[in-house]
């Protein structure tokens, strides 16, 4: 027996239609197409395919539930760049809230999800990404610092802004006077990045203003700056600029 299976997952489909219209605005080709008797889609994109069938009963895309599927590939941020432009090119924006979406990307990170209209997740993840994650922070660290890993794997890997800014938050008011000042000011690059993606920026001159106080070191001012333009990027990102060049590709979000 040779090893070359090939698996292909299927997936619910609340409507056909409007799953065809949205992964076809992503750049996925219809290779099958059957409504009657019964509900049959086939779609390959890049080198993967992707078939949908007939709910189960009770099945509703805003618990966002409905199935899964694992890309496996070498690099993950070209996937995300081609998925951005094709929804900058489809819809005149990136798709960031609600259903369907796509979620967002930082240099460095592993993994993104991609939520099509039927609640069903395609999860882009690197083949070198950690096998195992500490979701309570690696226990190598202490306070903050170890808030901050949390926050990360938050973020990054569970698509959770809104628990990794509580678990940020509420670590920077326990730990924040007895923390390293690098720590500190990385914590509040962190919350301006996360309070822009939760749409709070009321909250970012209070922590920008706490943030200029912090006595740093150039290198370690650099590290900060570089977070910060993390929070930049997300804005033109958001906003349908490419990052960093400050180009409108399309309507404001």
């Amino acid at each position: 027996m040779r090893a070359n299976e090939t698996t292909v997952p299927v997936l619910p489909c609340a409507d056909a239609e409007e799953t065809l219209a949205f992964y076809q605005a992503l750049g996925f080709r219809v290779v099958h197409k059957q409504t009657r008797p019964y509900l049959y889609l086939a779609l390959e994109w890049s080198g993967f395919a992707v078939h949908f069938g007939r709910p189960p009963q009770g099945h509703d895309p805003a618990r966002q539930d409905g199935g899964g599927c694992l890309v496996l590939v070498d690099e993950v941020a070209p996937y995300h760049a081609a998925f951005t432009r094709a929804m900058r090119a489809g819809y005149g924006k990136v798709l960031a809230k609600g259903l369907p979406r796509l979620t967002r990307f930082r240099p460095g990170q592993t993994r993104f999800t991609l939520i099509d209209p039927s609640g069903n997740s395609l999860i882009f993840i690197q083949r070198d990404e950690p096998a195992e994650l500490e979701y309570g922070g690696s226990k190598e660290l202490q306070g903050l610092a170890r808030a901050l890993d949390n926050a990360r794997i938050f973020r990054e890997f569970k698509n959770d802004d809104r628990a990794a800014f509580r678990t940020l938050s509420s670590a920077l008011r326990r730990h924040g006077d007895s923390a390293p000042a690098l720590d500190r000011a990385l914590a509040l690059a962190t919350l301006i990045e996360l309070a822009t993606a939760l749409n709070e920026q009321h909250r970012i001159p209070a922590w920008a203003g706490e943030l200029e106080q912090i006595q740093l070191t150039d290198a370690e001012r650099g590290r900060v700056a570089d977070e910060l333009r993390h929070a930049e990027d997300l804005t033109q990102w958001l906003a349908g600029h490419a990052p960093g060049t400050g180009t409108q590709n399309g309507s404001s979000q």
